[in-house]
C-alpha cells in the first residue's frame, strides 16, 4: 500500500481542474478509503430543486479514483462504474464515501455511497461501484501526486 493521507487526498484534489470547479473538498482520507463533499450550488439543480444525477455521478466517480489510487498509484484512470440512485438529493451538502473493496496490482474494485446532507441529517441518494484501473503511460490521466 502506498503512503497516502489527507494531505495526499487534499492535493490530489487541488490539482484536479474539474474538482475545483465543483468546489470538492476532501474530508477525511486513508488507504483504501477516502469521503469527498462539496456545497450544493443552485447551479448543481435540477428545475424541480434537486441536486442534478450528474453531479453526484462526478462526484461518486471521483471518490471511486482517489479510493483506488490510494492502494494502486497515482496514475489511474475509471474503467467503469455503475451508480444506482436511491432517493432524490435534496439538501445544503453532498459527500461521497468510497472504500476499495477489493485491489491487485493493477485494478483496484470499489464501492461508494452517496449521501446529501437535509437539515443536518445524512440521507443516502445514490450507491455507486467502479473499477479502477492503474496506467502505465505517464502521459496518460494522474490523480494523485506521490
Amino acid at each position: 500500500m502506498m503512503d497516502f493521507d489527507l494531505n495526499a487526498a487534499q492535493r490530489a484534489i487541488a490539482a484536479d481542474p474539474f474538482s475545483r470547479l465543483l468546489g470538492t473538498q476532501v474530508t477525511a482520507a486513508q488507504p483504501g478509503q477516502v469521503e469527498l463533499s462539496l456545497e450544493v450550488r443552485p447551479t448543481f439543480l435540477h428545475r424541480a430543486g434537486t441536486v442534478h444525477e450528474g453531479l453526484l455521478s462526478s462526484l461518486a466517480d471521483t471518490a471511486l479514483a482517489c479510493a483506488g489510487g490510494s492502494v494502486l498509484g497515482p496514475q489511474v484512470v475509471t474503467a467503469s462504474m455503475h451508480i444506482s440512485y436511491v432517493e432524490p438529493a435534496e439538501g445544503t451538502w453532498v459527500a461521497a464515501q468510497a472504500q476499495v473493496i477489493r485491489a491487485g496490482r493493477r485494478t483496484a474494485l470499489c464501492r461508494c455511497s452517496v449521501v446529501v446532507v437535509k437539515q443536518g441529517t445524512r440521507v443516502l441518494c445514490a450507491t455507486a461501484q467502479g473499477t479502477i484501473v492503474a496506467v502505465g503511460n505517464a502521459s496518460r490521466t494522474t490523480f494523485l501526486d506521490k
